[in-house]
């Protein structure tokens, strides 16, 4: 007997108790009837009637949705596609572990061996897209990290689990490096060995310089701790997060900080107890530079913000993390403790300048100690003395053309938005200056991006003023969808997506779908009329979109999602035709859906995504289920595809299992 199978009898199961039980639903069938109000379920209706006693029709479908997750657990084993298969088991494990936990730990530890053998796949496939795209002049695809997903989902039932992946991760990487290493120890002789010839050693008559710190490099071990941890506080488990982070959280590194971020918006004191206690550590430490000092700085002067120097102060780099960078109200002994610690390790004795292993080097200590110059004369007025001493030692030692790229980085996140220029007056005078057509292209497309980050309908008038026809195409596209976007998630404004909609001539046909579907969830508790027209529009949309293309059925899915606010029986109708379309598009995995809107032009790229969940299947599921779990069970067997099969049959059992954690 096949898997598939198995799976199979037990949705006949869930289907043969639902005519059982008939009588049971026979009862509630007036309540089903009334228009616009949510059909009392049996269970609910048998829940009231005895309250305090065990509800048999509740135990029944519990006990279902248990035989269908077990069923499909059995099932996956057959899955040709690893990552589905590890996806599958792991999330097979999450959703049993309330109910059999041995049987959820070999789910996960089965899960970790898919996901292992999928990793080892993706990065080859990886390599092969970077390659590709070394040749053509584009990106690779961004391939999942399925140990990391595994690991996450683990750890957040069971940090013992936890340990033991991130354990078994560690034993990997130092399994692939070791592979690595004897691989270039076996070149043929005369192979080129960078490692032994990349510096000069005293045998060949000169000094070999120490090695430089890198100043991005966070070791992979603390990289994934920390990016675990970062997840927990996501999700608003504090405690979970401090487990995985305390560890690591004795060095500095963009990561490391990034968490503290993190952590004080959930808990001050917490992260500026950490804090605290790693300026005491790089206070001390004999290694600690400048470098670390400008990534401290982040947590009391940008949060969110991080800046580094190239190694021995070639470039200056940035990372923003969010959108608003705003100095927090920190108590003003942290301020002060920070300053302090901050020039007890910049006014450390400078080294020959062929022997300063810092990762900043002269240039970089020199740019760190310009940048936090008026952050000392506030809080230690009595330290900066020394520092103007230190910046006149420095100085000499600083080349011209590096001392002119400080000049934007020098006050990065730390003048006020309001006191800076205007960036679409500043792209449109570039415009002006430009005397080459791309280099006034390029202006502006910026004043037109700048623009619509704003909201402003004018930067439509910027992307037309590109004289390049693709460009301006692409921009035009762009523009369109940012404001768009813009009027959703900001403005949350239907009336104004839909205008914007109208005006809109580039916008591809699932952006259109979306936004009209998001439009109608705006608009559905004021303007009812208008709301379903604008799902109708979404209808048409998806229509017109190709049968074979996996969009095509993510939209219908969206539409059918946003109906059932309004028409239950037209969602289940509308659900009907996205499973069809579905057979028909054999790369649609119902689940991890997202929009895009890029602009490519020579060796520029800008891109603009987002996740969709309305366009996966977990949702409508669930709430398909809630309505009516025998017919979400029957509806989800008639996917042929194994993934959103899969993904269907495991929203209709957690919907069931889940209960009241999932919102409706």
């Amino acid at each position: 007997m096949s898997s598939r199978f198995r799976l199979q009898d037990a949705a006949a199961v869930v289907c043969l108790l639902s005519l059982l039980l008939q009588p049971v639903h026979a009862q509630t069938a007036a309540s089903t009837a009334q228009p616009k109000k949510p059909a009392a379920t049996a269970a609910t209706k048998t829940r009231t009637a005895t309250a305090g006693a065990v509800d048999p029709l509740a135990a029944e479908r519990r006990a279902n949705a248990i035989a269908l997750v077990n069923a499909l657990a059995d099932e996956s084993r057959g899955f040709r596609d690893q990552t589905l298969k590890a996806r599958v088991q792991m999330q097979a494990g999450d959703a049993l572990w309330e109910t059999d936990k041995e049987r959820a730990r070999a789910l996960f530890r089965r899960a970790w061996d898919s996901a292992e053998t999928a990793d080892t796949e993706n990065m080859r496939r990886g390599e092969e897209q970077n390659r590709a795209a070394g040749r053509l002049g584009t990106r690779g695809l961004n391939l999942p990290n399925l140990r990391g997903e595994v690991l996450r989902l683990a750890a957040k039932r069971e940090r013992v689990l936890g340990e033991e992946f991130l354990a078994r991760m560690e034993e990997a990487r130092k399994r692939e490096t070791s592979e690595l290493n004897n691989a270039s120890a076996n070149l043929p002789t005369g192979a080129p060995a960078a490692a032994a010839s990349a510096t000069p050693n005293a045998a060949g008559g000169k000094q070999a310089q120490p090695e430089r710190r890198d100043p991005e490099q966070t070791p992979p071990d603390v990289a994934r701790r920390i990016q675990l941890a970062m997840q927990f506080l996501t999700d608003g488990d504090v405690e979970r997060a401090l487990q995985f982070a305390d560890p690591v959280l004795n060095s500095v590194n963009p990561l490391s900080v990034e968490f503290l971020v993190q952590l004080r918006e959930k808990s001050a004191a917490e992260a500026d107890r950490r804090y605290s206690a790693l300026l005491t550590s790089v206070a001390r430490a004999p290694t600690s530079d400048a470098g670390d000092i400008l990534l401290l700085s982040s947590y009391v002067l940008t949060p969110g913000l991080y800046m580094t120097v190239g190694q021995g102060g070639q470039g200056i780099s940035s990372s923003q993390r969010r959108g608003d960078i705003t100095a927090p109200e920190l108590p003003a002994a942290l301020r002060v403790a920070f300053a302090r610690a901050a020039s007890q390790v910049l006014l450390r004795p400078l080294p020959q300048a062929d022997q300063d292993a810092s990762a900043t080097g002269r240039v970089g200590m020199f740019f760190v100690i310009s940048r936090l110059m008026p952050f000392f004369e506030q809080v230690i007025p009595d330290g900066v003395p020394a520092l103007r001493a230190r910046l006149a030692a420095l100085n000499p030692d600083i080349p011209e053309r590096a001392r002119d790229s400080f000049d934007d980085d020098l006050k990065r996140g730390l003048v006020p938005e309001g006191a800076q220029g205007d960036p679409v007056q500043e792209s449109l005078d570039k415009a002006g200056r430009a005397t080459d057509p791309r280099e006034r292209d390029m202006a502006y497309l910026r004043a037109a991006q700048a623009a619509a980050s704003k909201g402003e309908e004018r930067a439509r008038d910027f992307a037309d003023k590109i004289e390049d026809s693709e460009l301006r195409r692409q921009t035009r596209a762009f523009i369109d969808f940012a404001l768009v976007n813009r009027a959703i998630r900001d403005k949350k404004d239907g009336a104004e997506v839909l205008r914007l909609l109208a005006a809109s001539g580039e916008l591809t046909p699932v952006q259109r779908a979306w936004a009209y579907t998001e439009a109608a969830r705006l608009l559905a508790k004021d303007d009812r009329t208008r709301a379903l027209e604008a799902l109708e529009s979404a209808a048409t949309a998806a229509k017109g979109i190709d049968a074979a293309d996996p969009d095509r059925v993510r939209s219908t899915v969206a539409v059918a999602t946003r109906f059932f606010d309004f028409d239950r029986n037209r969602a289940w109708e509308i659900m009907a035709d996205a499973v069809k379309a579905a057979n028909a598009a054999p790369e649609f995995t119902g689940a991890d859906a997202g929009l895009s809107s890029r602009i490519r032009s020579g060796g520029m790229s800008m891109t603009m995504n987002f996740s969709a969940p309305v366009f996966d299947l977990t949702g409508v599921f669930q709430t398909l289920a809630r309505e009516d779990m025998n017919r979400a069970v029957a509806l989800a067997q008639t996917f042929t595809n194994e993934s959103p099969r899969a993904v269907a049959t495991l929203a209709v059992a957690r919907a069931v299992l889940d209960g009241d954690k999932l919102k409706p």
